[in-house]
């Protein structure tokens, strides 16, 4: 029984699993169309779009809790999914589903671990700072004092923060765009250690391969050297018959 409750709740990830990327990709134009066209005349129709959205998620999470055999582990293991769900403020993190679509389209380098990494690091990025900068941008462009108003000043924040490099000439005011700037500085110096891991294993990867290159070709002038030292030996061995 535990076994067929576990079957069935992977069966059912792996059937929306793309209905719900492509909602993902829904979700992320609407989100964008919205926050490029403040107060533009499809404003209202984007919020249903992006609610009704939001409510499938929500409805595919509660499924899945309920096909979970362990629903304890399960929240555990699912809290980002949670707080999506549950927090209508951070509901736009909830395009990181695209990151699916990097999954499925990387699996012709299963063989080559570092090419792998490196694409979804380079997906991932992509999509943190589009939607970071989407966020912050409707967040906090309306606040009171506030110095991210463009996206281009979103998009330079985004930058500067997820690089941990930080100028300070722009920063957000709310609420909001303070807790889109603290998961995006966590998610930053995740992704920089992934990236430096990454050069770090290609770099280690190099140098064995000089090191090999060199053993082998030590190697092949021993070899060289005895064969030498066996034909002098031979013609000595004639020379003197």
């Amino acid at each position: 029984m535990l076994q067929s409750n576990e079957a069935r709740l992977e069966r059912w990830e792996r059937k929306v699993e793309w209905p719900l990327t492509a909602l993902a990709v829904l979700f992320l134009v609407a989100y964008a169309w919205q926050v490029f066209d403040d107060h533009g005349s499809m404003h209202f129709a984007l919020e249903i779009v992006l609610w009704l959205v939001w409510a499938v998620f929500a409805a595919e999470y509660v499924t899945r809790l309920t096909l979970a055999n362990n629903k304890i582990q399960f929240l555990k293991s699912h809290l980002f999914d949670l707080a999506a769900v549950v927090l209508p403020m951070v509901r736009q993190l909830r395009v990181l589903r695209l990151i699916t679509v990097i999954t499925l389209l990387n699996k012709k380098f299963q063989h080559k671990i570092r090419q792998r990494v490196s694409i979804y690091v380079g997906g991932v990025t992509l999509i943190v700072v589009f939607c970071a900068s989407l966020a912050v941008l409707d967040a906090e462009r309306h606040a009171e004092n506030a110095s991210i108003t463009t996206f281009g000043d979103a998009l330079w924040w985004t930058l500067t923060t997820m690089s941990t490099v930080g100028y300070g000439d722009r920063f957000p005011v709310t609420v909001e765009g303070r807790l889109v700037a603290g998961l995006l500085m966590v998610g930053g110096i995740a992704l920089l250690g992934v990236i430096t891991g990454t050069i770090a294993s290609w770099l280690v990867e190099k140098l064995r391969g000089v090191e090999e290159a060199e053993l082998e070709t030590a190697q092949e002038l021993r070899n060289l050297r005895a064969e030498i030292a066996e034909l002098r030996a031979e013609l000595n061995t004639r020379s003197g018959g």
